[in-house]
Order: C-alpha cells, then sequence, then structure tokens
C-alpha cells in the first residue's frame, strides 16, 4: 500500500491505569489494524509501555521525553514527521492511521493544537507540513469506573481529558458486583455527560474497538467553551517567550503536574524470587495506600528465566501478574517504574532491597520485621501531605 495524502491521527487518552495498553493490544490483533503506526508516550525513566503492545506488523514509534505535553508540541510534530519520513523513504512499511497514546497525566490541549493549528505567528515550517500530511480524527479516552471518581476529584489532568474526548470508554466495568453494575454505569455516564455534552459514553465490554478508531471529523469548536479557552491560553503561553526558554537536554524547562507527583525507576540485574516480589508489592500497596498512583512493568525471576512476568498495579487494585512466552526483547533485566503522589523514592527503593536480597531461607518473622522496619521508616519519614518536587 502506499501513504494516503491525509493521514488520521487519533489521541487515546486515559488516567494512569485505566487500560490504554490492554486496548491497544486487542485492538491489534484486528488484522485490519496491521497498518497502524502507534506513537508511545511515557511518564517516566525508563521505557517499558512499549513493550506491554504487541508489535507485529505494526509501525510503533516510542517517545520517552518523560511526557509530551510538558516537553512542548513540536516534540510530537517532530515525531509525525519521522513517521511519515521513514515510511516515504522505506525505511518502515506504509501505514494508514496513528494512534499516539498519552501519557495517564498528559494534558490534551498542547497535543490537540500541534495536530489542529496550522497557522499562527508561532507555528514554525514543520507544523505547517505536519498540519498538511496529518489531521486530528478522534479523541478517545478510557475512564476507570473502579478509581475514575477519585481520579476526578484530585487529578485535573484527569478532567481534561475527559473535556477533550468525542468517545469515552467505560473501563473495568466488568469488575463491578452483578447487581449493581446497571445502576453504576448509569450513574457515571450521566456524571461524565455533565462534563462533556457531545461525547458518546460506551462500555468497555460492549465497545467495538475497531469502531472506535474510525475517522471522524473532530472539532474542538464543539468540545464546549472550557475547551476553547484551554485550546487558547496554551496557544498564548507557547508563544511567551519565557515559556519557550530551554533547558540542558533542549526540553521545555516547565512541568504542568503537580509538585507532589513523582516517577521513579527500579532496574535489577538478577532475577527475582517470584514470591518475595509479591510480597514487596503487598507491603507497598498497604503502606503506600492511594499515594500509589501507578507501577507497571516486566519482571525476571528464578522460577521462568526465559518467560517475564508483567506487572501492572492502580492505587489499591493489584493485577495478577502476566507470563509472557517469551521476553519482548534482548533486554532481561527486571525494569520497573513507579509514580507516585507525596512520596520520596528513597523509602521504596530501601523496602525493595531490604525484600529482594533475602534468601529463600529467611524466616516470616524475619521478613516481617524488615518489612516492618522500612514501611515505618517510609511513613515516618514522608506523610501524605508532603509536597515534594518531581524528578
Amino acid at each position: 500500500m502506499t501513504l494516503p495524502d491525509n493521514i488520521p491521527v487519533f489521541l487515546l487518552s486515559g488516567f494512569l491505569g485505566s487500560g490504554k495498553s490492554t486496548l491497544l493490544n486487542q485492538l491489534l490483533e484486528d488484522p485490519a489494524f496491521h497498518d497502524t503506526a502507534i506513537v508511545i508516550n511515557e511518564f517516566g525513566d525508563v521505557p517499558v509501555d512499549h513493550l506491554l503492545v504487541r508489535q507485529g506488523e505494526t509501525s510503533i514509534s516510542q517517545v520517552s521525553t518523560g511526557c509530551l505535553c510538558c516537553s512542548g508540541s513540536t516534540d510530537l510534530t517532530k515525531t509525525l514527521f519521522d513517521l511519515h519520513f521513514a515510511a516515504v523513504n522505506g525505511q518502515t512499511g506504509p501505514f494508514s492511521r496513528v494512534i499516539v497514546e498519552m501519557s495517564g497525566l498528559g494534558d490534551p490541549a498542547p497535543l490537540v493544537n500541534a495536530i489542529t493549528k496550522s497557522s499562527g505567528a508561532n507555528r514554525s515550517m514543520l507544523d505547517q507540513s505536519i498540519s498538511n500530511i496529518f489531521y486530528l480524527a478522534g479523541f478517545v479516552t478510557l475512564f476507570d469506573i473502579i478509581n475514575g471518581a477519585d481520579t476526578l476529584d484530585n487529578h485535573f489532568e484527569a478532567m481534561k481529558q475527559i473535556a477533550f474526548a468525542d468517545r469515552i470508554v467505560l473501563s473495568k466495568t466488568d469488575r463491578l458486583e452483578a447487581q449493581s453494575s446497571a445502576s453504576q454505569i448509569n450513574n457515571i455516564s450521566a456524571e461524565l455527560s455533565e462534563l462533556n455534552t457531545g461525547a458518546d459514553i460506551i462500555d468497555r465490554k460492549e465497545a467495538v474497538l475497531s469502531e472506535l478508531f474510525i475517522p471522524r471529523p473532530y472539532s474542538t469548536l464543539k468540545q464546549g467553551e472550557d475547551v476553547a479557552g484551554w485550546l487558547a491560553l496554551e496557544e498564548a503561553i507557547s508563544a511567551d517567550p519565557a515559556h519557550n526558554a530551554q533547558n540542558g537536554q533542549g526540553q521545555a524547562s516547565a512541568s504542568r503536574h503537580s509538585s507532589a507527583i513523582r516517577t521513579f525507576s527500579i532496574v535489577r540485574e538478577e532475577p527475582l524470587i517470584e514470591k518475595q516480589f509479591l510480597q514487596f508489592l503487598k507491603v507497598l500497596q498497604n503502606s503506600a495506600g492511594p499515594r500509589l498512583l501507578r507501577i507497571k512493568g516486566i519482571v525476571s525471576t528464578h522460577e521462568h528465566p526465559d518467560q517475564p512476568l508483567i506487572i501492572h498495579a492502580v492505587q489499591h487494585i493489584i493485577a495478577d501478574p502476566v507470563l509472557l512466552d517469551t521476553w519482548p526483547d534482548e533486554d532481561r533485566r527486571t525494569r520497573l517504574v513507579f509514580i507516585m503522589a507525596g512520596v520520596d523514592p528513597q523509602p521504596v527503593k530501601d523496602l525493595f532491597t531490604a525484600i529482594v536480597k533475602t534468601d529463600g531461607s529467611t524466616s516470616g518473622s524475619l521478613f516481617q520485621k524488615l518489612s516492618q522496619q522500612v514501611v515505618g521508616l517510609f511513613k515516618d519519614r514522608h506523610p501524605a501531605h508532603t509536597d515534594i518536587k518531581g524528578e
């Protein structure tokens, strides 16, 4: 196939742990979507999200700059240009659509502006070229029906993601109690409709995934006054020379996210004892509570050295680990990414070290003592309200 003259771009958003990677994996099982370019944005210093999405015949462009909405819209336009250039020159296969999986903490405004604005005093030739090739064809937001209400109360990014969407997909509805699921879904749908009157609200269990990514006339004018105001503010901010001051890495120096939100990683060369690792997760979950926004990663274990574990945790929910058939790349290290609110990384790393350095003969009482010591340090040093600068 050849590249179409106008290539649709879909933004896929949803707060941390709402199920974006799971949705993408299921979508890409459809042969009709094998000619899809996927742009994956990560909020963290160790890239793992691209390992959680199947590649197959699909082109995947990984973006690991920390956060697209913080680094500026130029990162998205450059990524789209690089994808197009590679396909035109035969360096990768052609594609008929692009899906941009936003960071769970991503602000939609700069990304929507990057794709939809074709003129203006602060638009470069690259921006205008991208607007001639690509167009915004839909905005899909996943809403975690289990944690979503608290998320909207505590994270403004989640509210903006809902406001920009033209399709809102209710995820994790299969985990609701059967007796109350219909009424809960109806109540939440009504609340979301008040936030975004124009979006279609769809139960994940009933969604036809391919239909979520059919090109349609997405218009920011239909999204309401709040969205128009955020886009205008974004345009004004991006035109401010002070905002565009660059740091040593060429990134925009300002961060959009709460200073209390921190991301950090743990990387380990040696395989872990699976039971001890799961104990670490349980202790951390019990001590951190709602401050544990997200854990994701790939884990090497003694029990299955050729089959890594995929780990997902969101606040008080730790999903059952998934054992892959094979490693997705040549790197066989354990790589874990943590996103937490108001928590210093060091006690978490101390807890991890205390647990994984014990051998299989360690008694239950000694293990419990180690855990209590580190968790006590964690709680004493860093209460929930502490405002800690992000990494």
